[in-house]
């Protein structure tokens, strides 16, 4: 099953793209945006990673497709079945077209899965306070700030706050609702 956005197909990973999932996490610039960390990894750590993430039922990873092209990883991780939630991140490639909306249709399509398929009610997710591009790609999707970690997380020598968010089934509703998205 794909799932698919106005412009943008949600796919599994293949084996395929192990190449440009390795030069998105070996990226100093993009490394720097996102909130965890990695060793640089070789592609065959990247092979062992895609290998033992086949077997997950909480951690769900999702190639973004734009025009039969992949242009970064969309994912949900630690879906808590009981509780309705999870976490979620994007990352967009250097190649990925800037300004087309690329990103924001891969969140509002993970969101319509999410709600409307996984029935889930509650996404959560963080990013740093300078990080303004995924503020505002989050924000239109109707992502909420809910608060701020103090120096949560080491990075580039230094401490940084972590702004904390969340997105509900209704704030993603109202979004649609106001926009006609779908429409």
């Amino acid at each position: 099953m794909y799932i698919k956005g106005k412009m943008v197909l949600l796919r599994a990973i293949e084996e395929t793209d192990l190449p440009i999932l390795q030069e998105m996490i070996n990226d100093p610039e993009l490394e720097n945006c996102v909130v965890g960390w990695s060793w640089p990894v070789s592609l065959a750590g990247q092979k062992a990673w895609y290998i033992e993430n086949l077997k997950s039922t909480t951690n769900q990873r999702f190639i973004i497709e734009y025009e039969n092209e992949a242009m970064g990883l969309i994912v949900l991780s630690d879906i808590d079945w009981k509780n309705r939630k999870a976490t979620t991140g994007i990352k967009l490639s250097r190649q990925c077209p800037k300004g087309k909306g690329i990103g924001t249709d891969a969140v509002m399509a993970l969101e319509r899965y999410s709600f409307n398929e996984l029935n889930l009610n509650r996404l959560e997710g963080s990013w740093f306070p300078e990080n303004i591009a995924s503020a505002s790609l989050h924000k239109k999707c109707g992502w909420k700030e809910e608060g701020l970690q103090r120096k949560a997380i080491f990075k580039n020598g230094q401490y940084q706050d972590l702004v904390i968010v969340g997105c509900l089934k209704q704030d993603y509703e109202e979004v649609v609702s106001a926009s006609k998205y779908w429409n």
